[in-house]
């Protein structure tokens, strides 16, 4: 008798143990961030307004080394966001912008760098501090006209960074 209640407690904690870990929280490895408004190229991926690869379900993924200046962070499966002549759909801004990040997962951030045609315009602090789930600088990008804008998130306790490239008509 005894027995046969250890195998059928056995057997219940078999069946369980997969509904349990799918019913709990997943970690957050495999999400970051990235710019969701004025609209990113990746953000625009993941709205289907064009139509992209595997960047349209993970828009926050587009990681790598600190001091690139790729849109797609030298990522070959997002290479797309690096194609200047796909079509993205330009915002119409003025020469103030402010820029809004969505997070996945909040790492402690060193900065944020702004670089309008490959020139660095703008950086913030993140005081090596995990931001709140979303964030917003306001920029001046300089001239007016169609401008192509890198945003980079410096992590704080790795050697990575995440990256997105906005374009914008500035006025």
């Amino acid at each position: 008798m005894k027995i046969g209640r250890k195998v059928t407690a056995a057997m219940a904690g078999v069946l369980a143990a997969p509904l349990i870990v799918v019913a709990l929280p997943s970690g957050t490895a495999l999400a970051h961030g990235y710019i969701n408004s004025p609209p990113s190229r990746q953000a625009q991926c993941a709205a289907r307004t064009i139509a992209c690869g595997n960047i349209q379900y993970e828009p926050q993924s587009v990681e790598g080394p600190k001091g690139l200046q790729s849109c797609h962070a030298n990522l070959s499966q997002f290479s797309e966001l690096s194609n200047d002549n796909k079509g993205w759909r330009v915002t119409n801004t003025g020469r103030s912008v402010t820029f809004n990040w969505t997070f996945t997962a909040r790492h402690r951030t060193r900065d944020y760098d702004y670089f309008v045609d490959g020139r660095k315009v703008a950086t913030f602090s993140g005081n090596n501090q995990q931001p709140p789930a979303t964030v917003s600088h306001t920029v001046n990008v300089g001239s007016p006209g169609k401008h192509k804008v890198l945003a980079v998130w410096n992590i704080g306790d790795t050697a990575m960074a995440f990256y997105s490239c906005i374009d914008i008509n500035a006025s």
